[in-house]
């Protein structure tokens, strides 16, 4: 047996000793399983909300989920675009092991989260964006109501109104057993074109751009470029945002109306970073100067592997279990973890093989989570750049000729500002070796649809 492998089955004993009694195992399980109501946002920064320390933001409903669990500073996507990272997240999979580009040909013989929780006894639903395969009617991937909405009807009321009133009803049609419901909102995916109404209660904000970190500056210098005004485009941007922290609020009062929030767990959180100023399209550009959405002090954001594109805001709430107004800053997650994750709070025993997430419901309940096994991020592509995340370094290994290695460490560059492989020689040498030695697993060519628009959006 590897280390590794030692490792995760301590892990997995360490877990069944410490997990909370309500809990239990299989056979011990308590009269109701938790509900999960997984509320995802589109391109969303990792600095767009107030408790993730936006200047501006109004996101009081957001900031009150926070308070009332746990917010975490070092949680991963599986992917920078939409499709990747919901792959990864549904399935427990790197997306980049599947040979047939999922957006276009689904997850194959991969089984999804929701499949298990509906095996398990879980009313399932999902609502808002799809992007996770040609095929939405319901029963795809085990959910019983599928409603890919898109924008709302009633424009005054932002554009994910509908599909949260949709995914309320759901709630209310299902609360007497077990429910699992994505809700995955359009906010705040290009182009913002947020109400006046919604607009309106940012009219006072003023751009200061000292507010900001130094890796927000060529966003703004982007959006002066493109004649943009600084002060217009942040209200547009933050007008979108509070939609999300609007709809948000909804939810949660349904729950306690319903007197099903202390049995029910609250995910918020973001896709992956948000979406650049100035938009590439095969060759093609598209201009938009309200992207002004806020990675914090983070480098890059949407379609870049640096922290700024794979770090989101988490934030869980589920009371007695998730510890209340606490801020996870040690542990290191992913939602390649989803899966495993809600298989071990759900009790599912034959949880699928092959997975690269880990069961990291300890750091839920509180603890820090040891991580394992590395992160690691590459898109479909036989020729892109991958990287990996192992303690507290971050790699980038280049594939074009003479491009540098770069290696971060994140404890204190979170920023990816230092490059500091010429001073770390084992350090990358042996994060090179595991890393290339991840990329020979992955299929050597992808098969894609030709011609589909926004594969990537």
């Amino acid at each position: 047996m590897t280390n590794d492998s030692c490792l995760r089955v301590l892990t997995i004993l360490i877990g069944i000793v410490l997990a909370p009694v309500s809990i239990g195992t299989a056979a011990e399980q308590p009269e109701r399983l938790p509900n999960i109501v997984f509320m995802f946002a589109d391109d969303l920064g990792y600095g767009d909300l107030g408790c993730y320390g936006h200047p501006y933001a109004r996101t009081r409903a957001i900031d009150r989920l926070a308070e009332e669990g746990t917010l975490f500073t070092q949680f991963y996507v599986t992917g920078v675009t939409c499709n990747p990272s919901r792959t990864g997240l549904m399935t427990g999979v790197h997306p980049a092991r599947f040979p047939k580009y999922a957006a276009d040909f689904g997850f194959g013989d991969r089984v999804a989260i929701t499949q298990l929780l509906k095996e398990r006894g879980y009313a399932t639903g999902h609502f808002g964006k799809w992007h996770i395969g040609p095929e939405d009617a319901d029963g795809t991937y085990g959910i019983d109501l599928i409603e890919t909405i898109g924008k709302s009807r009633e424009a005054s009321k932002g554009r994910d109104y509908d599909l949260y009133a949709a995914a309320i009803q759901f709630i209310k049609d299902n609360h007497e057993k077990p429910f699992y419901v994505n809700i995955w909102g359009h906010a705040t995916h290009f182009p913002v074109n947020t109400p006046l109404e919604l607009v309106a209660h940012f009219n006072n904000v003023t751009v200061n751009r000292d507010d900001f970190s130094p890796t927000m500056q060529s966003k703004f210098d982007e959006c002066l470029q493109i004649e943009g005004d600084l002060d217009v485009s942040m209200r547009q941007y933050l007008g979108d945002v509070h939609q999300i922290d609007l709809n948000v609020d909804r939810v949660l009062k349904t729950l306690d109306e319903l007197g099903l929030a202390e049995n029910t767990i609250v995910v918020f959180s973001s896709d992956h970073g948000p979406a650049p100023v100035v938009l590439g399209n095969k060759g093609a550009r598209k201009y938009s100067n309200n992207m002004l959405g806020y990675a914090g002090q983070l480098r890059g954001g949407k379609h870049s592997q640096y922290e700024g594109g794979t770090r989101v805001p988490f934030i869980i709430r589920w009371p007695k279990h998730v510890p209340a107004g606490r801020t996870d800053d040690q542990s290191v997650c992913s939602f390649i973890d989803w899966l495993p994750t809600l298989c071990s709070i759900a009790g599912i025993q034959e949880v699928p093989d092959k997975l690269d997430g880990e069961d990291i419901s300890l750091a839920w309940y509180g603890q820090t989570h040891k991580r394992i096994t590395p992160l690691f991020w590459k898109s479909s592509s036989p020729g892109s750049e991958p990287a990996m995340r192992k303690g507290k370094w971050k790699l980038h290994l280049p594939t074009r000729r003479n491009a540098e290695v770069e290696l971060y460490d994140l404890s204190v560059d979170p920023s990816e500002s230092t490059n500091v492989a010429k001073q770390n020689p084992e350090v990358v040498a042996e994060l090179s070796t595991r890393l290339q030695g991840w990329k020979a697993e992955l299929p050597k060519t992808y098969q894609k649809t030709e011609g589909k628009r926004d594969r990537d959006d």
